[in-house]
């Protein structure tokens, strides 16, 4: 399924800059400016997913344009470009309006706009009924437009593994040097720190959203709220401080990571090493979960429960090891062995060059793309995509493990 056409009705000086945005988002935009030529259109046309509206200009017309666009049996979405002023006005007022119609304020990026009109586009795919979860009406699935993107957690019960230099990396690897789409998101709600670590100052997090919302905001999607990242990836984090999580209740939070897949390839997660049930909810969204462990019994126990705990829930077989720092001398064999699951990627110790990309507000993937460890990061990135690839043979084994399993088990 090819995505659907666009109509604009904005004033001349907006209405290219963003047919080109759309244009080379794969939509078709088609620019109109009287009332009449949307009637035409409207009977020659069975494809168009949503109206762009003037609402500030000619509100006169703009109100034609509506009313074509939901009369006869029609009920195609309306996105009306307004001032801050006058949505202001417009919410004060109990406007009429249908359940797919939405407001947008300038202000505005083309890109943002563009974000908007996809999850529009989507929304107006779906029906809700009012008995349960929103069903599909039909596909949404086939081309660009219905990308779904696979989510991949990077988790272990234990801090101090790698796990956002994991998750940094990878991502970076699959958006950089693979050319897949990727959403990174910091859901470390404690601790994290991923944003910072790529250089990213006063990012909008997805608690700030959610407050607005609440005081009369407009719904944002995780999507719309992400930042851009010198690399092409775009990253979000739920929240800033440990103080503002009663915001972000866990199944809300899964339900905007489900929501965010469509237009991405990859959705990489950072979690904070927990149980918590934001977590669990995010387990449950995850077709991957990559366990980063460290050559040390205390990272390798905590992989052993996390094994256990997965296995209770069904999601055992979603589980795969990533040996950071491995090539310590300490037997990999031993490791895959004591946790009870195969490495899926084997990571060097990257030293200084994790500090010296992180000082920078980079990756060592853009930073350092000839060094082995990027090398690393690229075989891992191969293995999720699901290019056929043996994992780098480990250096000759210290037995540290053979003698201690026991009590790693225990």
């Amino acid at each position: 399924m090819a995505r659907p056409a666009v109509v604009i009705a904005l004033p001349r000086d907006e209405r290219e800059p963003v047919a080109a945005e759309l244009r080379g988002a794969g939509f078709e935009p088609i620019a109109i400016g009287r009332p009449e030529e949307l009637e035409a259109l409207l009977v020659s046309r069975r494809d168009i997913g949503v109206a762009i509206l003037d609402g500030e200009t000619d509100f006169g017309t703009s109100l034609e344009y509506y009313s074509l666009l939901h009369d006869d049996g029609r009920d195609i979405p309306a996105l009306m470009v307004v001032s801050p002023r006058t949505l202001e006005k417009l919410s004060s007022t109990e406007t009429a309006a249908a359940v797919n119609d939405e407001y947008f304020t300038r202000p505005y990026s083309t890109e943002s706009l563009r974000w908007r009109v996809e999850a529009m586009c989507i929304r107006s795919q779906t029906v809700d009924d009012g008995s349960g979860p929103i069903i599909q009406s039909g596909s949404i699935d086939g081309g660009d437009w219905a990308r779904r993107a696979t989510v991949v957690t990077i988790f272990n019960p234990k801090g101090g593994v790698g796990k956002t230099t994991v998750a940094t990396n990878v991502a970076a690897a699959l958006q950089i040097r693979k050319q897949q789409q990727v959403l990174l998101i910091d859901a470390d709600t404690v601790t994290g720190h991923v944003t910072t670590s790529l250089g990213l100052e006063h990012v909008r997090t997805l608690s700030d959203s959610w407050r607005d919302q609440a005081e009369g905001g407009p719904v944002e999607t995780l999507v719309e709220i992400a930042a851009a990242h010198p690399s092409g990836m775009k990253v979000v984090s739920l929240t800033t401080t440990p103080l503002e999580t009663e915001l972000l209740e866990p199944e809300r939070v899964a339900e905007a990571v489900s929501a965010s897949r469509r237009g991405f390839d990859f959705v990489i997660i950072d979690l904070h090493p927990s149980y918590s049930s934001l977590n669990l909810a995010l387990f449950e969204r995850s077709d991957r979960i990559l366990v980063p462990v460290t050559p040390d019994v205390p990272a390798l126990r905590a992989a052993v429960q996390l094994r256990d705990v997965a296995a209770e829930l069904g999601l055992r077989d979603r589980l795969a090891l990533v040996v950071n720092r491995a090539n310590s001398g300490v037997s990999v064999a031993d490791m895959e062995r004591t946790v009870g699951m195969p490495s899926l990627a084997l990571i060097r110790s990257g030293g200084l060059l994790f500090v010296r990309a992180a000082n920078e507000g980079r990756t060592v993937i853009e930073m350092f793309p000839r060094e082995r460890i990027s090398e690393d990061f690229d075989g891992l990135a191969d293995r999720l995509l699901g290019t056929p690839q043996q994992a780098p043979a480990a250096k000759a084994p210290f037995r540290l493990f053979s003698r201690q399993k026991e009590a790693v088990r225990a």
